[in-house]
């Protein structure tokens, strides 16, 4: 018999969970949203919905692993995530140390998936908004692989608003699988563990 999981935990939220990406059909599957396709997996996993539109985003609710969580897809464009992050955050009362973000990483490939407690932006404008916003970088973080251009004559922005072939979608997939019980790990306390697991 399957057990349905709680939808909600009792208390303030414990953790801001945010997907990065683009709105819109057009950018439903292009490497920046690699963060939106996650999330959006995350809260199938969890019976949730993101559904709710506030803090210039879609929010929804999540229980995971006992922790109440708020689940966030910023609608502001990739470039004005922070603006959407910070609302969120100062209404919930969320320090940076439990913004956990998910986003694309050109530097890793298909696949493949890096975690860090805190960082620098790495040249990704969602998340030099989201540090810039938040006063800091020290927030979790799960990077998903897209891979990096194929030619270094391609324009980053055209790349990172490439869609992904199919093969790539199913790579992605299986780490975001793997993303997904990362976040229950980190927001249970184990940050160390998933590195460990996952780096």
């Amino acid at each position: 018999m399957f057990i349905k999981k709680d939808k909600f935990a009792v208390g303030a939220p414990d953790f801001l969970i945010v997907g990065l990406g683009n709105p819109g059909e057009k950018y439903a599957f292009t490497r920046h949203n690699a963060g939106f396709l996650c999330l959006d997996l995350l809260a199938d996993k969890e019976n949730a919905k993101i559904n709710k539109i506030k803090f210039k985003g879609v929010l929804g609710e999540a229980a995971i692993g006992g922790h109440r969580c708020i689940l966030l897809k910023p609608q502001t464009f990739m470039n004005n995530s922070g603006e959407s992050v910070r609302a969120a955050a100062d209404f919930y009362k969320i320090p940076p140390e439990h913004v956990l973000v998910i986003f694309d990483d050109i530097s890793l490939p298909c696949g493949k998936l890096r975690i860090r407690r805190k960082g620098s932006a790495g040249g990704h404008n969602g998340i030099k908004s989201i540090t810039a916003h938040l006063g800091s970088d020290a927030f979790p973080r799960i990077k998903l692989g897209v891979g990096e251009k194929p030619d270094p004559r391609w324009d980053l922005a055209d790349w990172v608003l490439s869609n992904f072939q199919k093969e790539e979608l199913t790579a992605l997939r299986e780490a975001s699988d793997k993303a997904c019980d990362a976040v229950e790990k980190i927001v249970c306390g184990g940050i160390e563990q998933a590195m460990s697991l996952y780096n």
